[in-house]
């Protein structure tokens, strides 16, 4: 069986890309377990000035596999210096979609006004990618959602820079684990950034020997029962299983969300 709206981010199982073989290989299980797209980001054959595999090898590969390039992830210098060649790129891919995965240090140590500097810095960029074809994306971890001192607004948060002050073709890659490991509420996060999700992040969070760990979807203590509905309400497109860490084996671990994920979206 597969679902049209799940995929891999390949950064789960990052340490089985070294080479064209390994990858190819990889896509090979991927597709097995019954996914039909990926997220490209941590590629290890795909790094570098001279990678062993460039965009035009990666999406025969992925054709090769029955899968789909669905987004990447890329530095912000690339896309903002060398936005021509990231075009090229993710149109080879035929990908539509491309996030950063932090801000440039200059930004966030600066906080608030970074995060406001940013979105102004990044707007013609974004525009540009927009023209191509190409949507730019932020994706969250846990540090952005630490609090702004504004006495108007005591439970403001960097993130809220984005959520409130970026336009519409700013999206938000959610990723539900870090928001949770904020202290914040994911569900509510995602109802406030409706129809600006094309990716969400999905992996489990448990509890082992009294710390919180990644889990596959479904086997720790997220509250799926609501957070699925609720991402479905707000339009996300795909949804990207992203399992930083596997105490298992991560294809293994794929298999376990994909389980889970195929007869609940």
């Amino acid at each position: 069986m597969t679902t049209p709206q799940l995929a891999v981010q390949m950064f789960t199982v990052r340490d089985f890309t070294h080479t064209a073989e390994q990858l190819s290989a990889t896509l090979r299980k991927i597709s097995d377990i019954g996914y039909r797209a990926i997220q490209m980001s941590a590629v290890q054959a795909m790094a570098g000035d001279h990678p062993k595999v460039d965009a035009v090898l990666a999406r025969k590969m992925l054709d090769d596999n029955g899968l789909r390039c669905i987004a990447t992830h890329r530095g912000w210098d690339s896309l903002s210096q060398h936005t021509a060649a990231e075009i090229d790129f993710h149109h080879t891919l035929g990908c539509d979609f491309t996030a950063i995965g932090s801000l440039p240090q200059e930004y966030h140590a600066r906080g608030q006004a970074g995060y406001a500097q940013f979105l102004r810095d990044s707007s013609g960029v974004i525009a540009t990618l927009n023209t191509e074809g190409v949507r730019f994306g932020y994706h969250n971890h846990a540090m952005e959602f630490a609090s702004i001192d504004d006495r108007r607004s005591p439970h403001k948060t960097l993130f809220d820079t984005f959520i409130d002050e970026a336009g519409s073709n700013f999206c938000l890659e959610l990723d539900l684990y870090w928001i949770c490991h904020a202290g914040a509420n994911p569900e509510r996060i995602v109802e406030r950034c409706h129809g600006r999700i094309p990716v969400i992040h999905l992996k489990d969070r448990e509890v082992i020997e009294n710390e919180p760990v990644m889990a596959p979807v479904g086997s720790g203590n997220l509250d799926w029962d609501h957070l699925l509905p609720a991402c479905k309400t707000a339009q996300v497109e795909w949804y990207a299983v992203e399992q930083d860490v596997c105490r298992q084996d991560p294809f293994e671990c794929l298999k376990a969300s994909f389980e889970f994920l195929k007869d609940r979206l």
